[in-house]
Formats: structure tokens, sequence, C-alpha cells
């Protein structure tokens, strides 16, 4: 698919879930019930060792039914060899630009971080589809807010502190998609292998979003 449909899938979605755990083996089985629950958008993170491994076999296994991408790119050499494995998307919690360039490139979708106006402005000059402000929780909803002002263009996905009692407020102030991780992601429900509860947490974060665009 194009980037332009991958862009318009994540919005539509309006959930980034971030794949995050010490221990691979269970992540595609994360995937499936981040998907079953309506979260059909999941970055599994460079932190997870052997993540190449992990999108391979989430995209070989879930196929189109999910939107995989690799979190945490921090130089073009992970980009290439996640853009390889199969990821569809790259997300970071910093701007390389050299990292947009090949994304462009190669037609792919990709999120950067950035923390100021000045590194947002930067990230969306040089091509960014999405900028991602990370970390959300320290500057929280007003800062979304402050910056659809001057910047109405730039689609803003906040990161952290992301939960269910804050997802419709970073919405309402003009957040076009949320970055969601531990709280969707809960580290203890995957050791345990609850995915069923990860699947009823994907629906409750399906179901704000859905509210919000009501």
């Amino acid at each position: 698919m194009s980037r332009e449909t991958d862009l318009q899938r994540v919005l539509d979605c309006g959930i980034v879930s971030v794949v995050r755990f010490s221990d691979p083996a269970p992540l595609v089985n994360v995937v499936k019930a981040l998907a079953d629950g309506g979260v059909t958008v999941a970055e599994v993170t460079f932190t997870v060792p052997n993540a190449l491994d992990v999108i391979r076999a989430a995209k070989q296994q879930l196929g189109d039914r999910v939107l995989l991408g690799a979190g945490t790119v921090l130089d073009t050499e992970t980009a290439r060899a996640a853009l390889l494995a199969g990821a569809e998307f790259l997300v970071a919690p910093s701007l390389n630009v050299d990292v947009i360039k090949m994304c462009r490139r190669y037609d792919k979708l990709v999120m950067p971080g950035a923390f100021t106006p000045t590194e947002v402005v930067a990230a969306w000059e040089a091509g960014a589809d999405i900028v991602k402000v990370f970390p959300a929780e320290v500057v929280g909803p007003a800062f979304f807010r402050a910056l659809r002002g001057p910047l109405p263009q730039v689609k803003l996905m906040p990161t952290g502190g992301v939960d269910l009692t804050t997802a419709g407020e970073f919405l309402r102030a003009g957040a076009v998609c949320l970055g969601v991780g531990s709280q969707l992601v809960d580290p203890k429900l995957v050791a345990a292998g609850d995915f069923a509860k990860i699947t009823a947490l994907a629906k409750q974060y399906a179901e704000v979003v859905r509210k919000h665009r009501q």
C-alpha cells in the first residue's frame, strides 16, 4: 500500500499501540489481541530483543489485518533493516532527518519524535507524516492546544502519558492520533499471557476515539 493509504489507516484507527516487552515470544499474540479489540496499528520497538523477527512473524501471520511498524528507530541502518523486515511505518523518540529521507525514498510512513515547537517544525519540514510529541506527559494536552494555533497543518501524536483518562483530552486538544504504550500493552498482562484483557483494553481505547469523533 502507499504511504498516503497507510497514513489514512493510522488516522482512521486513531491509536498507534507501542509493543514493548523484554521477551519477544508472546508479542505476535499481543498484536493479534490488539487487532481483535480494534487497534489495528502497532509498532514493535527496537528495544524488544529480536524485534525484526517479531515484525516478520506478525506480518506473516496477520497480513494486512494489522498495519505493522517499527519503533525506537534511531538511525538509517535500523530504519532500512525494519523496512526490509516488512515494517510499513517507522517511529522514533527523536528527530533524525536521514531516517525521514529514507522513508520518503521508499514511500513509507514516518513519525519522528519532537519536543519543542522548533523540533516539531523541523520534523514537519523534513517530511514527517505525523510528528510524535514525546514525552507528552511532560507538556500535557495544553501544549497540543497551543500548537494548533500557529501550526494547524502539522499532524501531532502524543506518546507518553496517554491513558484512558487523558486520551480524550489529547484528542480534543488537536492530536490526530494517540501513541499508547504500557497503559495498553501492560507488561503484567503480557507476562501472564492474558491476551483477552489486552483485547478488552484495546476496545476501550478504540471506543474513546469513536466517541471523540462523534
